[in-house]
Formats: C-alpha cells, structure tokens, sequence
C-alpha cells in the first residue's frame, strides 16, 4: 500500500466509528449547521485580497511535524490580518495531526470562507464538514470516482457550501469536472510520492475550464511562484507548509503577501 491508501483504508475506519459516535442527527443539531457559508469563490477573487488561502497543518505524512503547538486563534486571526482570503484547516487526525476541534476554533475567531481539508470519501463527512463551521470542502479525485464525487459534490452544495476539487493530471480534470464543482485545485503534490512540482499546475492551466477559479496547492514557497502561476490564469493559491514550519506562521503570510504586493 502506498501512503494514499493506507489514509484512505485508515479514513474508513475512522468513520464507521464516527458515526456511531455521533449520528447525523446529533450533527445536525450543532450550531454551526443552521449556518450561511461564506464563498472561498467571492473571496479568492476579491481584489482587496490575495488569492492566498493560507493553511494549517501541525504534521504531514512526508515531513512529521511541522508545528505541533501552533495557537489555532492566533494564527487564524493573523493569517486573515496579512490579507489571505481564505482558511484551510487540516481536519485528519492520524496523518497531520489535525482535529475537527482546530476548524471549530478557527470558526469562532472568523468570519472568513474556511476549507475543510481531509479525505472525505462519504455523505457522513459532508454533513459533519457543515456541522463544523466549515464554508468549502476538498474532494480528492484521486480516490473518489465520478459517481462519489457527483454524489459528495451535489450534497454539499445542496448545505450551501463550495466544493474545491482537487486533480493532479489531465485525465482527473476530464473525468471529474462538472456542475458539482466550483472551484479546481491542482495539486502540485504527488500524493504517492510526495514529490511537490508547481510546473505540474502550468501544464494542467488550460485543460480546466474557463468557468472554474483555478487554485494552486503545494510546494508554493516564493512569491515569484505565484507571480508566475498568475499569469497561467490561478487566482487562489493553498499555501501550508512554507507558514507552518515558521515559529509564527501569520508573521510568515504576512511577509509573503507583502512581497506579492
């Protein structure tokens, strides 16, 4: 197994056990569930803002860890104070040290459009995204097929929220997009490899259709980089661990939303 299946087969055990824990019905009395989202979409292409949605990882698979005592409320508040225009807030626990607690706590410090990043690979996990606070999720073409990610994508919209879908090769772009998508992210990361490549969102720029906003993610350490990706039509991109491996990640998203400046 490589480290993308043994996420997902770990994925699966986690919510067969969640479920038990806390049905839907439980869920959808949280506070959060009544809630109108905010548009990651709008807020990307805001001109008051950057295009940066600025994330939060304590760990990865490929680094260990990043920034395992990082203060939720201070680095969210300060990502949105150096001018990011949205949150992604890692919610799986075993592999980056995340916890649906983190997007709850980022939830009540801003108004700001928030992405639930993990590996939601079921109905379970899209009524808890919006149970959580969170305004967008991530579906991973990777490991959904089209049924799932029609499926996955229809419900959340069905909630109010925006699904960001993430591809990595042309083939996941023409299977996967469609009317249960609002924005496309290309990972520059290869999720088997790890290897991170930001020539990879370049080559993939043109086969996204023109009606999506177009996000980079990974391996996004030099502002020039996005400069660059700009002008292959990006306007969002997911930027982690460059902040996170800093002692304050907001001191380090402002300096690099200066330079972009």
């Amino acid at each position: 197994m490589d480290i993308l299946e043994k996420i997902v087969a770990h994925k699966r055990k986690d919510v067969a056990s969640q479920k038990e824990l806390y049905p839907v019905k439980l869920l959808e009395k949280e506070i959060y569930f009544e809630g109108q989202p905010v548009s990651l979409k709008k807020y990307i292409q805001r001109e008051d803002k950057s295009g940066i949605i600025a994330e939060i990882k304590r760990k990865s698979p490929s680094k260990g860890i990043i920034n395992k005592h990082v203060s939720i409320e201070k680095t969210s508040i300060g990502y949105m104070q150096a001018g990011a225009s949205g949150l992604s807030i890692l919610t799986d626990n075993e592999f980056f040290g995340g916890s649906s607690k983190d997007l709850k706590e980022a939830r009540a410090f801003n108004f700001c459009p928030i992405l639930r990043k993990d590996f939601i690979i079921d109905e379970y996990q899209v009524i808890e995204s919006k149970s959580i606070g969170a305004d967008v999720i991530l579906l991973i073409a990777a490991i959904l097929e089209k049924e799932e990610l029609v499926r996955l994508g229809n419900l959340a919209q069905s909630l109010g929220m925006e699904v960001l879908l993430e591809v990595h090769d042309e083939e996941e772009i023409h299977r996967s997009v469609g009317d249960h998508v609002n924005l496309v992210g290309v990972n520059n990361r290869n999720l088997r490899t790890f290897e991170t490549d930001i020539s990879v969102s370049k080559k993939l720029a043109e086969s996204i259709p023109a009606d999506f906003v177009k996000v980079s993610e990974s391996g996004l350490s030099d502002p020039n980089s996005v400069k660059e990706l700009r002008k292959h039509g990006f306007k969002g991109f997911l930027i982690g661990e460059s902040f996170m491996s800093h002692g304050r990640p907001e001191k380090a998203a402002m300096e690099f939303i200066k330079q972009l400046r």
